[in-house]
């Protein structure tokens, strides 16, 4: 507050750290604006109905108890989704025996987290690179505050150099204020993923469990 009054707004502090400062703003901003369009898009992709299709399992069931091998591989084609390529990946081994579709599940599923955890790891990565992008800039900052009390041999006030000071720690505030979101949404979208993977890889087996019996 005290500062807000003394020396303006967070707009005139970022403005008053001149073009190093501006830039580093504007590159947190830049990483905050992508944060949120990812977390945004994995909300809408990342969910149960979009990575196990209703209906899609049971279906798969139904037609592999009738041994219509095609059927299912066709039902899964019409639904692309993570279950869909899981099953689809699986039928391909239908001929070589239960224990090679139960392998192949298993290596289909595992592709198929290994893609989910790639997608949401950029949250992760931006969580991480912003606070030392703000501590960049606050170093940097603080460099040229010391730079003004060299360059005056030390006739700066105390004032002007705390002045010179917070303006730089601007820039590690706003690293923080990017990190803390991005890595808080990168948790719960890690957690969401390990929910939804194992149940995607249930789903798989009891949509394929009809190929274990053998055929009357």
């Amino acid at each position: 507050m005290l500062l807000a009054a003394e020396g303006g707004g967070v707009l005139d502090i970022i403005v008053a750290g001149g073009f190093t400062g501006l830039a580093f703003v504007l590159v947190l901003l830049a990483l905050s604006m992508v944060a949120l369009a990812l977390a945004v898009e994995h909300l809408l992709t990342i969910r149960r109905d979009v990575l196990m299709p209703p209906g899609l399992a049971e279906k798969v069931a139904k037609l592999l108890a009738e041994r219509d091998l095609q059927g299912a591989a066709a039902a899964c084609d019409q639904r692309p989704s993570f279950l869909a390529h899981v099953i689809r990946s699986s039928l391909v081994e239908a001929a070589d025996g239960w224990p090679d579709v139960e392998k192949t599940l298993e290596g289909a599923t595992l592709e198929q987290a290994a893609r989910l955890f790639r997608k949401i790891e950029y949250l992760s990565v931006i969580g991480n690179i912003a606070p030392m992008i703000g501590l960049l800039g606050t170093v940097v900052g603080m460099i040229f505050a010391f730079q003004e009390v060299a360059a005056t041999e030390g006739a700066a006030r105390a004032a002007e150099l705390a002045g010179g000071i917070y303006q730089a720690l601007v820039t590690t505030v706003g690293g923080l204020l990017v990190a803390i979101p991005s890595l808080a949404a990168f948790a719960v979208f890690r957690n969401r993923v390990d929910g939804l993977v194992s149940e995607a890889a249930a789903a798989a087996l009891r949509a394929l469990r009809p190929l274990k019996r053998p055929a009357r």
